[in-house]
């Protein structure tokens, strides 16, 4: 899946005729239908055959072969996905979230502190998600300030470290 990029998820079913509610992770709200035949993890192939935007950051879609109510809410909770090589390439010093899965996260001391597990929106803001070698999870605000270097290309992201008045080896 390291290679997919998901583009939404299914939050319910849209009226009798089979159609769907989504939740969009595109930055244009009408950009979906441009990718083609999306996919699910298990790898069902799902073709849009009607788009419209509904409230921020939803849609109202129809898929091929989805024609009732019963379908449609069997749909719900499914992530919608695109393989990451039919995407354009992020220009300069952009990059797609899931690019980041996987890179190592240091401090600026270039020590490391973990991988990337995911990148979270929980309603606020994007939040980053690291597992240290510890096995346990951080979870930091992804911003500018906490998340100062980026560096796809040779596979590392710089995290600021909250400081431990106590403890100064480790992220709590």
């Amino acid at each position: 899946m390291a290679q997919d990029v998901l583009l939404a998820a299914v939050i319910g079913a849209q009226g009798l005729k089979g159609e769907v509610k989504a939740k969009l992770f595109t930055q244009a709200p009408d950009a979906l239908p441009r990718y083609g035949v999306l996919h699910t993890k298990s790898g069902r192939k799902l073709k849009i055959t009607a788009f419209r935007p509904a409230k921020q950051g939803e849609a109202v879609i129809a898929f091929e072969g989805v024609g009732d109510r019963n379908q449609a809410e069997a749909l719900k909770g499914t992530e919608l996905f695109v393989d990451r090589a039919t995407l354009p390439q992020p220009a300069e010093e952009e990059f797609y979230h899931a690019d980041l899965i996987g890179l190592e996260v240091r401090d600026s001391e270039g020590r490391v502190l973990g991988k990337v597990n995911a990148l979270h929106n929980f309603g606020a803001s994007d939040v980053l998600e690291f597992a240290r070698a510890d096995g346990d999870s951080v979870h930091l605000a992804f911003t500018k300030e906490t998340v100062p270097v980026i560096n796809v290309a040779d596979g590392f992201i710089v995290v600021a470290v909250p400081e431990d008045a106590e403890d100064n080896d480790h992220v709590e």
